[in-house]
């Protein structure tokens, strides 16, 4: 689902690109490493502060990205202008995402699942695109936050079959991924790193 205004507005200033700089990236690739080479997925790309950190904080060689919201993909295609050659965005949907196959070394996550109602359904497709042994970059927010009677009613979320991080770690297991590392914040937030067995 988009994103309502007020949501849209929190994620798109920047305070927001600070944290996701200074704290949400080294988080992750400290839990999963740095790329060193190979070709990214963003799913969910706003308006392409994560796209930028995959190419120059993470090591990508090029990186596909998209969004749901045409707006932010006309941002993000603006802010990455100088990296053309090495990013492509589009707007896309992460249960039905535009990719063969086996395409990716990895898919990052930068808060994007809780957003989809159907949130089994993209881990499937994120699993699908992932290349045996590509390896899942997540940050995502919880149920407990979502829930909460303040964060109703200033933000938009799918509220039925929503998870916590052991419900999360449950399903990328049952999809064909092997946790790498997690780590929680507050019962609220969680990170995930991720690798998609290899074939047998």
């Amino acid at each position: 689902m988009r994103l309502n205004r007020f949501e849209t507005a929190l994620m798109n200033n920047p305070v927001r690109a600070a944290l996701q700089r200074r704290f949400e990236a080294p988080r992750l690739r400290r839990m999963g490493g740095s790329m060193l080479g190979g070709a990214a997925l963003e799913v969910g790309c706003g308006r392409g502060v994560g796209t930028d950190l995959i190419v120059t904080d993470f090591g990508a060689d090029s990186v596909d990205a998209f969004d749901l919201d045409p707006r932010m993909v006309v941002r993000a295609q603006a802010r990455l202008a100088r990296s053309a050659a090495r990013t492509r965005i589009w707007v896309g949907d992460v249960c039905a995402i535009s990719a063969p196959d086996a395409s990716y070394d990895a898919v990052f996550d930068f808060g994007i699942i809780h957003h989809v109602p159907e949130w089994r359904d993209a881990l499937a497709e994120i699993h699908r695109v992932l290349k045996p042994g590509g390896r899942l970059y997540a940050e995502e927010v919880l149920e407990r936050f979502i829930v909460h009677p303040i964060v109703r009613r200033l933000l938009e979320h799918p509220m039925t079959d929503r998870f916590d991080a052991a419900g999360f770690a449950r399903v990328l297991e049952a999809a064909g991924f092997e946790e790498v590392a997690s780590e929680k914040l507050w019962g609220s937030f969680a990170w995930f790193t991720a690798r998609k067995r290899e074939a047998t």
